[in-house]
């Protein structure tokens, strides 16, 4: 389906949602099953998709021999970490998600609040046909992890990977026929939630949007801009004027990877970095890097706790920050993925998925902001290594 008519379908689909909600409430209460539908099929690829990603990716990084990837990737999840944290500041300082009658829909499954220590242990599985039976996500992302280095030191482990990279693929075209069917679950999930629960939602969408552009750019000063000009010795205002042009086409295509020959120019061309630099840590950026998806996860599990009076203890806070950053490296490349993505955090974190609907109607107006910033941070990281490696080869000359 072309992205033209797919996006045009969604706003159809939102717009009849909106109608029919408040002209046919009884009519979308009896249609809401093929929202259940919808979010069942996303559930139902959710441990397949994180196994056989995070596989391939560990397997991947394991194969790129250079000393620029342990720095670069340290650097990716310090400003990833930092991103989550102001996003998260943000949204627990302004409440947005309480005072709203958002009330479980037609959820069977129960709300998890564990220890630390119940954490640690739930990560080693002790049965492997129940662990994927049950969707225990943490235990599949260390089981693919392992699979995944384990398979760099085995003879014959490439082949392995491969079939497991065919498996992905095809993965992700089930999930592609899926996401066709997004306008119909926008249509039975957000009619059916505007049938229940009136204006209220129209509030609740705007607080949402307006929140996650805030912090959008809150961590485009503070974790790119500024870092830049501090320790690349790039003037904020030369930074924008170069990185718009890339701003425009992740705006406009909402993925890293149409984003990334024009990210690879600017860089080269613009910024003036090395190719050998620029072409290792914006590829690898563009994979696993995701300071929008920090932003992303961080407003969506608090606001989802919030919304259903979910306290958010310590251990639940780290769970957060600790799934996020380990599911953000095997986010799937394909139109609306953070849908997916957004589903399995919020299984993880044992919280209702019935806010993913709403979610889905509004996902392309933040899909535009997280999609920039994560382009514009493998850009600002790129700046950062190149910076770091040319004051290194200052000081072995010195010396």
């Amino acid at each position: 389906m072309k992205k033209k008519i797919y996006n045009i379908l969604m706003l159809a689909s939102f717009l009849l949602a909106i109608i029919f909600g408040i002209l046919l409430p009884q009519l979308m209460e009896k249609i809401a099953f093929l929202g259940d539908i919808y979010i069942n099929l996303l559930k139902f690829m959710i441990a397949p998709i994180i196994f056989s990603s995070i596989i391939c990716t560990i397997y991947d990084a394991k194969k790129i021999k250079s000393h620029f990837v342990l720095k670069t990737v340290i650097l990716f999840i310090i400003m990833f970490i930092i991103s989550f944290l102001i996003t998260s500041l943000v949204v627990l300082v302004s409440n947005i998600g309480y005072n709203y009658n958002f009330e479980l829909i037609k959820w069977t499954g129960e709300i998890t609040n564990l220890e630390f220590s119940q954490i640690i242990t739930n990560l080693f599985p002790s049965n492997l046909i129940t662990m994927f039976q049950n969707n225990a996500i943490f235990s599949i992302i260390l089981f693919a992890v392992l699979c995944g280095y384990a398979a760099f030191k085995v003879q014959n482990g490439d082949k392995v990977i491969a079939f497991f990279e065919g498996f992905k693929n095809i993965l992700y075209k089930i999930l592609e026929y899926i996401m066709y069917l997004t306008p119909i679950g926008i249509f039975a999930l957000l009619g059916n939630a505007i049938a229940k629960y009136g204006s209220s939602l129209f509030s609740l969408g705007a607080k949402y949007i307006l929140t996650a552009y805030f912090c959008s750019i809150l961590v485009l000063i503070l974790v790119m801009i500024l870092p830049a000009w501090l320790i690349g010795k790039v003037n904020p205002l030369i930074y924008i004027k170069k990185v718009l042009k890339v701003w425009l086409i992740s705006l406009t295509t909402c993925s890293s990877v149409a984003t990334l020959p024009t990210t690879l120019k600017t860089c080269e061309e613009d910024f003036k970095i090395p190719s050998h630099i620029t072409n290792i840590t914006v590829p690898l950026g563009c994979t696993i890097h995701m300071c929008g998806g920090a932003i992303s996860f961080a407003l969506l599990g608090i606001f989802c706790c919030q919304l259903f009076n979910i306290d958010i203890t310590i251990s639940k806070y780290l769970l957060m920050l600790f799934s996020a950053t380990i599911i953000n490296m095997a986010a799937p490349g394909i139109p609306s993925g953070g849908i997916i993505i957004g589903a399995t955090y919020l299984s993880i974190l044992g919280v209702p998925l019935s806010f993913i609907g709403f979610y889905s109607s509004i996902y392309k107006l933040l899909d535009m902001a997280y999609t920039t910033l994560n382009v514009t941070g493998d850009i600002t990281a790129n700046i950062i290594i190149n910076r770091i490696t040319n004051l290194k080869k200052c000081k072995r000359k010195l010396q």
